[in-house]
């Protein structure tokens, strides 16, 4: 694995290629992993996935996991995770993101298993939703928690970056 990701994105169980694509675009584009877990819901060579994610697929750090507990054996001491969730209690601006976090999205449909959130409420967030919606599009949640983190982490220019 990159030691120069600035955050592990990880999906679970992602059903919507075009998601996983635009997700994989930002990674590229922001100095994060990706990493895919349990099932998905199209196959890795899917066009729509690559043509989602341009032609900067081949420049992604992403890995492949049958279980999410495979995954969580590569978090080393001192990094921490996040699990994202609508039933979580803290939100994202409760939180001050380190380079070196691991931040894990559920799938389009369910979300994370209210199971795993239960179990880690304390490292539980959530997107504050003041409108009408319940949880935004999971490329843009994504992005969102990628870039509150990135302004957190000061970085001036992501074109000046010193993790590339």
């Amino acid at each position: 694995m990159s030691k120069k990701s600035l955050f592990k994105i990880v999906l679970v169980e992602p059903e919507i290629p075009q998601n996983t694509g635009n997700i994989g675009r930002t990674c590229v584009g922001t100095c994060c992993e990706l990493h895919l877990v349990g099932h998905l819901g199209f196959e890795i060579s899917d066009r729509t996935l690559k043509r989602a994610g341009l032609d900067y697929w081949q420049h992604l750090d992403w890995y492949r996991h049958n279980e999410l507990e495979d995954c969580l054996k590569l978090v080393a001491p001192g990094e921490r995770v996040f699990y994202f969730s609508t039933k979580a209690k803290k939100n994202i601006f409760e939180i001050k993101f380190q380079p070196g976090d691991w931040l894990i999205f559920g799938r389009e449909t369910k979300g994370l298993p209210e199971s795993l959130v239960q179990r880690n409420l304390d490292h539980a967030m959530k997107i504050p939703m003041p409108g009408k919606v319940r949880s935004l599009n999971l490329a843009t949640a994504v992005a969102v928690v990628i870039y509150e983190g990135l302004r957190q982490s000061e970085i001036p220019s992501l074109s000046e970056t010193v993790f590339s």
